[in-house]
């Protein structure tokens, strides 16, 4: 109760504050809190964290069964991080249904944390992406997405973790609370 207190507060004071909702910095306080440094752990420690499915999806470019993952029809608010660096990557804001069976997104919510690559599996041309400090395989990115990027970025959960908006200030994600006031 203390904690949703607290969150509760949070929200509101950001609210009358008038900072902006978009996921970029906006003050050098925000510009400092969003330059955390993440980095990915040897692959001795990551095979003790990962699940042995996100050891395959993540470190040997795998993907997941769809409409049995974990985060594909997840409708709950909140931020989707590296499962293996914690860096954030999407907001629940950016979610849609597409209909794939993954998780899908129209954008990212910090763009420089995502490193699009060439991939010619399966004798075709797709746009692998990657976080950029764990250089975890998160999914492809497609250009058949909803306004107003029309990109789906089509990830697989095995590779995220689920943050709750309640949760983001104890997590150590405090500065992206704002980005659901009003919700």
């Amino acid at each position: 109760m203390r904690a949703r207190s607290l969150v509760l507060g949070l929200l509101a004071a950001v609210a009358c504050s008038g900072s902006a909702t978009t996921g970029q910095a906006t003050s050098e306080e925000d510009k400092s809190m969003s330059e955390k440094t993440y980095s990915r752990p040897d692959d001795e420690a990551l095979r003790q964290k990962l699940t042995p499915l996100q050891w395959k999806v993540t470190q040997q470019d795998g993907t997941e069964r769809p409409f049995s993952n974990e985060y594909w029809d997840n409708k709950r608010p909140g931020l989707y991080v590296d499962v293996v660096s914690g860096e954030p990557l999407f907001s629940s804001n950016e979610k849609y249904k597409s209909g794939t069976g993954w998780p899908s997104f129209w954008a990212p919510i910090e763009k420089e944390n995502i490193v699009e690559r060439e991939d010619r599996k399966l004798f075709m041309k797709r746009t692998e992406v990657r976080s950029k400090h764990g250089d975890s395989h998160l999914g492809h990115v497609f250009d058949d997405g909803p306004e107003p990027t029309g990109l789906r970025y089509c990830m697989n959960s095995a590779s995220l973790r689920f943050i709750p908006v309640e949760e983001l200030e104890a997590e150590g994600y405090g500065e992206y609370v704002k980005l659901f006031v009003g919700q």
